[in-house]
C-alpha cells in the first residue's frame, strides 16, 4: 500500500536583523580593522548560538532578547562548530579550527542549579579542525 505524502508547507519568517544587529561587522586590533564572519550556527528553543571568524562566540536568548558574548581567553581562532544542548543545565559545546574544544555551562535562574558560568576546555586532544560535535 502506498503512503501519500504530505504536501510540504512553507512559512515566511522575517530577518533576524535584531540579531545581526547585536554582533560587531568588524573589530579592532591594534592598528588595522579586522572583518568578522559568521562561521557557525545552531539554535534551540531558548537560544540561538552564532560562531565567528574572530574566536568569539555570540549566545541570543531568546526570553530574555539578549546577547551575551564568550570567548577563548587569548585566542583569536575561528570557531568551525557550534552545539546547544539542554539537559539539566544547558550547555555550548564549541569547536575550533584549531582542535579546541569548550564546553560552557550556561547560568540558570531556576533555584539549585548553576549560579555561574563554568567553561571547561579541551585542548591537545584534536590535532585539525573541530568539524562536528555530538
Amino acid at each position: 500500500m502506498a503512503s501519500v505524502a504530505s504536501p510540504v508547507i512553507f512559512k515566511e519568517f522575517c530577518p533576524l536583523y535584531y540579531l545581526l544587529n547585536a554582533i560587531p561587522t568588524k573589530v579592532q586590533k591594534g592598528f588595522r580593522s579586522i572583518v568578522v564572519y559568521l562561521t557557525a550556527l545552531d539554535t534551540n528553543g531558548d537560544y540561538i548560538a552564532v560562531g565567528s571568524s574572530i574566536g568569539m562566540l555570540y549566545l541570543y536568548c531568546r526570553h530574555l532578547n539578549q546577547m551575551k558574548k564568550y570567548n577563548f581567553e587569548g585566542k583569536c581562532e575561528s570557531i568551525t562548530f557550534v552545539k546547544l544542548l539542554s539537559c539539566f543545565d544547558d550547555l555550548v559545546a564549541v569547536g575550533t579550527a584549531s582542535g579546541r574544544v569548550a564546553v560552557f555551562q550556561l547560568v540558570s535562574s531556576l533555584p539549585g542549579r548553576n549560579k555561574q558560568l563554568r567553561r571547561f576546555d579541551v585542548a591537545g586532544i584534536h590535532k585539525s579542525s573541530i568539524t562536528a560535535l555530538a
